[in-house]
């Protein structure tokens, strides 16, 4: 019997196996010479041939482009998924969806790996339209669910809910990465509870599923939950790994348990897991927030080779009152051998003493760290919030504008607060690329400047850049709108903060709104504005009390303060002025005086030069002159020249001597 021959050097199987090991190496130009010469010996290419290349880092869109028409010659699209799904899978990658679609669309052999490329790469490009309309055409194919599948479409879904039924009924749920996934989109989706009755039905549960769920409690309001399952798993048998042991921790200090905490350390060191960089940075960071700084010290002298991220958590928790300066500890580092790095520079810049913060200026050049963008604006913060604004300008207008975007907005601001408002707009108009920030605090500069029309011009254009509109530029345009009793364009901005829902939640927003609406003298707009608040604060009922008193409803403004009251709100001097303003527009002489000689013993609010001149010209325009008097002869400082005036027009008003009273 005669012996079978040795495969030829030159078969299908010989290129294949070269040209992979090219292309995963990365050496794209070597798998492409490989195939010319696979193409030019007459060797056929094969469903494993065109894919490797497809998939590899280094791939481009000439390659795809030389490899499309191959793939179409040779019938790939009709006899086999691989070379098809390469190719979607290199489009989409790309973000060439139209393209990919298009190959899709000539394949008639496909796999469900084809489909779950396409999936994954519409969610991984916030696509979720598209992810679920084509999820949907994967069920209606017949070509069949995995658990790959699931896990890609997640992310998709506006809520877990909406695929958790057809997961049990695929019985895809016994596949630990679906179930997993799904308890990770409960817990993201912030419904706690229902993740964890789902675990709990959880017939296999691995380490990334315990990992899950004690991660969640752990980052939750319910942090002693975490250090309860994590005593759970121990007893059930299951071995946490670093992620269990770096989650339990962050528990510890979250419900700031010292014993807890140092009970996961003796595990820890039982483990052997006290040389983890990861698990020593919890550590770190647990004993400086929660014991102290000196046990947070010997934690990283425990660490074979401390890195810059244990130091790096001291440094960020050391603000306890045993705790020695920021500078200290960046000493210290320098002497283990460990150099700093921006995060290192960054959290030592938060509260440095003057003299620190010179000198950590001087360690940050020293190092080569100047030109970073995130620790040269942590230097101008550092500056300005100790009033030395000069230095903070000086430092900052020397560095690169295109490359330190971030330090170009806090010098921007530190500009804006020293009301150097033209500086503001020629430093920010001078930069290449602006983002929201950016923006904002031109807009900012131009609404104090007075610069009211440009103010618009610059939204108009950041809308046309793209930018989302932050609750700081609707503000400064509302204040525009409210100084120059514009209610056509505040209504307009009101309509864009509701359909953009940028505005929602934030008191702040809706305090402006009230003020605009109530100045512009658009009462019913304002209590509407008011009614639809989830969060009222003193502002917002000081507002509405003032416009009705501006607005001529002065009984109604004075309801409204006794309404204030009873919510719980405790009046301060500008709720009180507010009041006593609507009473003398209202002529409530009674009403007001009430409240102005029981403002220290009922609201603990001193009055001061607005109260008096205030009451005043209500006693003195309702003829209660004798009362203006007793009440000017009260005052426990000198009355003002207006606080005279008022009287004296009174005086004639009511055609009274004033000598008399004088």
């Amino acid at each position: 019997m005669r012996s079978p021959r040795p495969s030829s050097p030159l078969s299908a199987s010989f290129f294949n196996s070269l040209i992979a090991s090219r292309a995963r190496a990365g050496r794209l130009a070597d798998a492409l010479s490989l195939l010319a010469r696979m193409l030019a010996a007459g060797v056929a290419p094969t469903a494993f041939t065109f894919a490797p290349i497809l998939s590899s880092p280094s791939a481009t869109a000439c390659c795809a482009a030389q490899l499309h028409p191959h793939i179409l010659k040779r019938g790939l699209f009709h006899r086999e998924p691989y070379s098809g799904t390469s190719l979607v899978g290199f489009f989409v990658r790309s973000g060439r969806f139209d393209e990919a679609l298009m190959v899709f669309g000539e394949m008639t052999a496909r796999s469900v790996v084809t489909w779950n490329c396409l999936v994954s790469s519409f969610v991984q490009f916030g696509r979720s339209h598209d992810a679920l309309f084509w999820f949907r055409e994967l069920v209606r194919s017949g070509d069949g669910l995995s658990d790959g599948s699931l896990v890609a479409v997640l992310p998709a879904f506006g809520s877990p809910v909406e695929v958790h039924g057809l997961v049990k009924k695929t019985g895809l749920d016994s596949f630990s990465a679906v179930a997993n996934a799904l308890l990770c989109s409960y817990c993201t989706f912030g419904s706690i509870q229902v993740a964890e009755k789902m675990f709990d039905e959880l017939v296999f549960r691995n380490v990334a599923s315990w990992n899950t769920i004690i991660s969640s409690f752990a980052r939750s309001n319910f942090p002693e939950r975490a250090f309860e399952l994590f005593l759970s798993m121990q007893r059930q048998g299951d071995l946490p790994n670093e992620t269990t042991f770096a989650s339990v921790i962050c528990a510890c200090a979250s419900m700031n348990g010292h014993h807890h905490g140092k009970f996961i350390h003796a595990k820890v060191i039982k483990q052997n897991l006290n040389t983890s960089v990861f698990v020593s940075t919890s550590l770190v960071d647990f004993y400086a927030n929660c014991i102290g700084w000196r046990d947070a010290h010997k934690v990283i002298e425990e660490v074979p080779e401390s890195s810059t991220t244990c130091w790096n958590a001291l440094i960020s928790g050391h603000s306890d009152s045993d705790g020695p300066p920021s500078l200290v500890i960046l000493r210290d580092m320098l002497r283990s051998g460990v150099k700093p790095n921006e995060v290192s520079f960054s959290a030592s810049l938060k509260d440095p003493s003057l003299l620190d913060l010179q000198q950590i200026h001087s360690l940050v050049t020293r190092l080569g760290h100047g030109g970073n963008d995130y620790v040269s604006s942590s230097i101008i913060s550092s500056y300005a919030s100790h009033g030395i604004v000069s230095d903070a300008l000086t430092y900052g207008v020397a560095l690169d504008p295109d490359s330190c975007s971030v330090s170009m907005n806090v010098l921007a601001g530190v500009y804006n607060k020293s009301r150097m408002y033209q500086e503001t707009k020629g430093l920010l108009l001078h930069q290449q690329a602006r983002d929201t920030i950016s923006w904002s605090i031109l807009i900012t500069a131009c609404a104090r400047n007075g610069d009211c029309g440009e103010a618009f011009e610059f939204f108009k254009l950041m809308r046309i850049m793209g930018c989302c509109v932050d609750n700081y530029v609707f503000v400064s345009l509302l204040s525009i709108c409210t100084k120059n009793n514009s209610l056509d364009l505040g209504k307009l901005i009101h309509g864009l903060i509701i359909k953009t829902n940028s505005g929602c939640w934030d008191s702040f927003v809706d305090n402006m709104l009230l003020d605009m609406y109530a100045k512009c003298g658009r009462i019913e707009d304002c209590l509407r504005v008011f009614e639809e608040m989830e969060d009222r604060n003193l502002i917002s009922w000081t507002a509405v009390i003032s416009g009705l008193g501006l607005n001529g409803f002065s009984h109604k403004a004075l309801a409204w303060f006794k309404a204030m009251e009873k919510e719980g709100c405790k009046p301060d001097k500008v709720a009180v002025l507010a009041v006593l303003s609507a009473c003398r527009h209202g002529r409530l002489v009674e009403e007001g005086m009430k409240i102005f000689k029981n403002m220290k013993a009922n609201y603990s609010v001193e009055a001061e030069m607005e109260h008096y001149i205030c009451v005043v010209d209500m006693l003195c325009k309702c003829g209660h002159l004798k009362e203006a008097e007793v009440v000017i002869r009260g005052m426990p400082f000198q009355p003002s020249t207006v606080i005279w005036r008022t009287f004296l027009q009174g005086c004639k008003t009511y055609g009274v001597e004033a000598q008399v009273f004088l």
